[in-house]
């Protein structure tokens, strides 16, 4: 196979100063923990905005003090409205999908690692790089602005569905600014996200190194490059679609609002639109958007089984053949999300059929993973511990996909709870565990020092349950017929399962409380940790073979040579059990 070699030297001098060289850097390394911050901040946010909703859920006359300061007439007295209930979980979902899932897997992690894992001395195009962060902030300072204007944040869900969301403040409370705020953040995102997948997919193809052969990369650097395909293909739907949504709001146009309507006993000036249009290129999007924010999860999690069972990835090949298959046919499904829309039951029948395929590759990944660890002589790292968890979240909530699958069942199911407990397993927890294990993993390298191992592991235990016990009881609120975005219960038949809610928010509660202790290790450890060696994992990737944290080139002016696969372990080599990628030909290599 043809490699793509880079004998450039760097592409811009070192920074001079605090401003060029912490804010508006060049460096990717620097960029990736931009970006890692970011979704630290949302995912600080987020995870607030779940605490309100689920106390309002149990508890919808408990006052919130402070609230009503930021929202007078959401919160008056500090009781939640039904409406900003409503504003508060879209904010929640916007800002977790959007700037959590999509930003930290990908473009933190894999701004940092990718090119150092392939022998690069940065990205193949750094103010670029450095405009799609500060694009995504931008993003983000829209998006959280919705907070403080007078209706706060649409009441239209993450989503977005029309005509609620297309037709103004006639419709509620938050469709108006709120709404274009969010309309334009999105559309602001899809920029950034586009920035940094043009640029992810050059470096990758362009920027390896000598001897980086395709099937010599490691796993995490396929992942990143199938996640920046798909993010090219989609964000660019979703933001004309985000586009077309704010000219029906502001300019006339009636792309998705139909002839005739009448909201609040007010016909709106629109003809000819449709809201099946909006959920068409919103769930194309929408749909690869799951695997954009769990695929960077599946190369992370391989790479770290790897290191820690001690042994090479079973099936590699395999591995990038059903990583290149779920992207594929992640556009292929969108329909799916539509099975309550309408549509034709034919439609619904062929969009059902790559709908359990796909499920197919993402099993076959998960046995070769199982596969990875049986018989390792396994360290028990907090990276592999979250690495594990990884496997147990995504194979539970990928059963339930299994049932939502069906047209038949899911249009019992859509509109309940099951649903909730099925994205959030699958696409929620599976890639924030991919996260913390990726921080733990990285954490030497990208800071020079350690994360404390026992806070950690115990941050894993206490959060390991407290998932299983806020969204596996979801799933049967589901069956037995809860109803998704309901701000209270008052239907009668729902009465017996607020016991089960009220489970669930104290769950919420504390598992979120635990949280508190790695964001203590992770910010302690960034200054007080144990100074790390250059290697402390005794890995085999390019990053390791570098100082920690790396210099500003990467390899100090070297070019690196690859002689051998990523993941060599299992070897007698003069006393170590592991060949790096940049030892020599020669050195002895797992079977």
């Amino acid at each position: 196979m043809a490699e793509h070699l880079s004998e450039a030297v760097h592409h811009h001098a070192p920074p001079q100063g605090f401003i060029r060289k912490y804010v508006f850097s060049l460096d990717h390394k620097v960029i990736g923990i931009q970006y890692y911050f970011l979704a630290i901040l949302s995912v600080m946010v987020g995870m607030v905005l779940s605490w309100l909703v689920r106390i309002h859920l149990v508890w919808p006359k408990v006052a919130i003090p402070g609230l009503q300061a930021l929202s007078a007439a959401g919160a008056p007295g500090g009781i939640i409205t039904p409406e900003y209930y409503l504003s508060l979980m879209t904010l929640h979902g916007t800002l977790m999908v959007f700037f959590v899932l999509t930003t930290a897997p990908q473009a933190g992690f894999g701004n940092y690692a990718l090119p150092i894992q392939i022998g690069a001395e940065d990205m193949a195009f750094p103010r670029l790089n450095m405009l799609s962060f500060w694009t995504t902030f931008l993003g983000l300072v829209c998006l959280l602005a919705t907070l403080f204007v007078k209706d706060g944040p649409p009441i239209s869900g993450w989503t977005a569905y029309p005509p609620l969301s297309a037709v103004g403040s006639d419709a509620g409370p938050g469709l108006g600014l709120g709404q274009d705020l969010w309309g334009i953040s999105i559309a602001i995102f899809c920029v950034g996200s586009l920035l940094g997948a043009l640029n992810f997919i050059v470096t990758t193809v362009d920027l390896r190194c000598k001897g980086m052969g395709l099937m010599r990369m490691p796993l995490t650097v396929w992942a990143w490059l199938i996640t920046a395909i798909l993010s090219l293909l989609s964000f660019a739907v979703l933001f004309a679609a985000c586009v077309l949504l704010i000219l029906d709001k502001n300019a006339g146009t009636s792309f998705f609002v139909p002839a005739g309507l009448l909201v609040n006993e007010k016909l709106q000036p629109h003809s000819g639109g449709s809201p099946l249009l909006w959920q068409h290129l919103f769930w194309f999007f929408g749909h690869p958007e799951v695997y954009i924010a769990i695929v960077p999860g599946f190369g992370v999690i391989s790479h770290i089984l790897s290191t820690f069972a001690r042994k090479p990835v079973l099936g590699y090949k395999v591995i990038v053949g059903c990583l290149l298959s779920i992207g594929f046919l992640s556009f292929m499904v969108w329909g799916h999300h539509m099975f309550v829309s309408g549509m034709s039951p034919y439609s619904g029948f062929l969009f059902s059929i790559p709908t359990l395929i796909i499920t197919l590759p993402a099993t076959i990944v998960s046995l070769l993973w199982l596969g990875t660890v049986f018989g390792g002589r396994l360290r028990f790292t907090t990276a592999m511990l979250f690495a594990l968890g990884f496997i147990s979240v995504f194979v539970t909530g990928g059963l339930g996909g299994m049932f939502l699958a069906q047209p038949s069942l899911d249009i019992f199911l859509h509109g309940t709870y099951f649903v909730v407990g099925h994205f959030h397993m699958v696409m929620g927890v599976a890639a924030i565990f991919g996260m913390f294990a990726g921080t733990y993993f990285w954490f030497p390298k990208m800071f020079g020092r350690m994360m404390n191992e026992k806070i950690g592991k115990i941050h894993f235990i206490f959060t390991f349950i407290g998932v299983y016990c806020i969204f596996m009881p979801m799933h049967f609120l589901g069956l037995e017929g809860n109803p998704r975005r309901y701000a209270s219960f008052v239907n009668e038949f729902l009465q017996p399962l607020l016991p089960v809610h009220e489970f669930i928010t104290i769950a919420a509660l504390a598992t979120g409380a635990v949280q508190l202790l790695f964001f203590f290790n992770l910010f302690w450890s960034i200054f007080k940790g144990p100074k790390a060696a250059e290697n402390p994992w005794e890995a085999t990737s390019l990053e390791w073979t570098v100082p920690s944290p790396p210099p500003f080139d990467n390899f100090g002016g070297k070019h690196p040579v690859v002689s051998h696969g990523p993941y060599e372990y299992g070897v007698d080599n003069n006393g170590k059990d592991y060949v790096m990628q940049s030892d020599p030909a020669g050195q002895p290599a797992s079977s």
